[in-house]
């Protein structure tokens, strides 16, 4: 199983940003890409455009599937 996703280093350790469906203690190998600032900048101001002239309500239920980590980007059977 391969899957690609956004972590945290804090003291140490690796903390992922979303739950993970593996068993405690389960070896996992990790590839570790640092993105620098400019490819940060221009990602945001992407996702910025993305919501220009939307509403709040409108915005707000995006992000509410979004981060359904359930039902969002898996796929359908």
């Amino acid at each position: 199983m391969s899957r690609t996703l956004e972590a945290v280093y804090e003291r140490g350790v690796f903390k992922p940003l979303e739950s993970l469906d593996i068993p405690e203690h389960q070896r996992v190998v990790l590839i570790v890409q640092i993105p620098n600032a400019r490819e940060t900048v221009a990602t945001l101001e992407s996702w910025h455009k993305v919501f220009e002239g939307l509403s709040e309500k409108d915005i707000a239920e995006i992000e509410s599937i979004a981060l359904d980590r359930n039902n969002f980007m898996t796929p359908v059977r």
